[in-house]
């Protein structure tokens, strides 16, 4: 077996896929789908069901013949840092890849992200996310500065393939060492279904590993490409005012982690450099009554103030000891021990 530039290095690739709402039925069929199809065949699919027993028995029941899925319970609390450890602890894989459940992976995703592994100093390896608007095209006010904001890449990373802080959770794979060295998701930080749109939880691991390899090389390839779809009521602004508040309380946990220094290394530069230029530009565009420039302008500005104030509230909150999260080891589980549940 070979990756994507013909080397002979191949790495058994375990594929996570954290689900909770069978509204998504359709999107975790296209996610799995994907997933099968790589050029870079995948050891296994897992996916791990967030305390929705319905959802659970019909994925059971839908992958009863498929060769190489399981279903799993989430063995944790509610929430998308215990699914995610549910995963590693049940994954076989040397590498474990996590894709969301409302994405599709390109045919080469996975062998993209096995190239990168060719060097034994690499701990993550993330790609490229891309919106699929459900509207059919990006709200003309919505700068990509914060694609983030729907969980894709944004405007400021870097491109082609280059070292990272962190990668992104929703289209990122990790060596199981890295869990080994540095434990895994902390809980009580990341998302938890759709009722608070919090984040960071990657984040706040890779700068864990970082700290505990410090030889480690954390990659963001491009070329591993995911289509993320963005569902209608996360094109509205009252969406994008609540997830840049929640990223404000999510930093704000990570920093009290941490510390300021590395949890908000990039974010500096990310608000000194890669923001005001796209004022700029917005400026510009209205100027030259281009559609949405003025509107885009006002979107960074009022994002920027918004998770400000949820990185102050958050701040208080750690230090009043009203939010807290904890991350342990992760062990592997096997069919005799358990593992959530076997499922499939």
């Amino acid at each position: 077996m070979s990756t994507a530039d013909g080397s002979s290095h191949a790495p058994g690739i375990s594929v996570v896929v954290c689900v909770y709402t069978e509204d998504r039925w359709e999107d975790i069929l296209a996610a799995v789908s994907s997933v099968g199809a790589q050029s870079y065949p995948a050891l296994e699919t897992l996916l791990v069901v967030d305390h929705n027993p319905a959802l659970h028995d019909r994925l059971v029941l839908e992958y009863k013949e498929a060769p190489g899925v399981r279903v799993l319970a989430n063995a944790g609390p509610r929430g998308l840092s215990a699914g995610r450890n549910t995963g590693i602890a049940a994954a076989r894989g040397e590498v474990i890849a996590f894709l969301d459940d409302d994405a599709v992976a390109e045919r080469h995703w996975l062998a993209y992200f096995a190239q990168g592994y060719a060097d034994p100093r690499v701990m993550a390896v993330g790609g490229r996310t891309v919106p699929v608007w459900a509207s059919g095209r990006r709200p003309a006010w919505f700068p990509e500065e914060f694609d983030w904001v729907v969980g894709c890449a944004y405007k400021g990373l870097p491109r082609g393939r280059a070292e990272v802080r962190n990668v992104l959770g929703g289209n990122a794979s990790f060596r199981r060492a890295a869990f080994d060295a540095a434990g895994g998701f902390a809980t009580g930080i990341g998302r938890d279904g759709d009722r608070r749109p919090l984040g960071c939880e990657e984040t706040e691991l890779c700068i864990r590993l970082g700290r505990a390899r410090p030889d480690a090389v954390l990659l963001l390839d491009d070329r591993a490409v995911i289509h993320h779809r963005v569902p209608g009521a996360r094109e509205r602004f009252a969406y994008f005012r609540s997830r840049t508040y929640a990223e404000g309380l999510s930093k704000a946990l990570v920093a009290r982690s941490v510390g300021a220094g590395k949890g908000l290394e990039s974010e500096r530069r990310y608000t000194t450099r890669v923001l005001p230029a796209g004022i700029a530009r917005g400026l510009r565009d209205a100027l030259l009554r281009r559609p949405g420039g003025a509107a885009r302008a006002g979107a960074i500005v009022a994002g920027v103030l918004t998770a400000a104030g949820g990185y102050v509230v958050g701040g208080a909150r750690a230090r009043r000891g009203e939010v807290t999260f904890s991350s342990g080891p992760i062990g592997r589980t096997s069919p005799e021990r358990g593992g959530g549940d076997a499922g499939v």
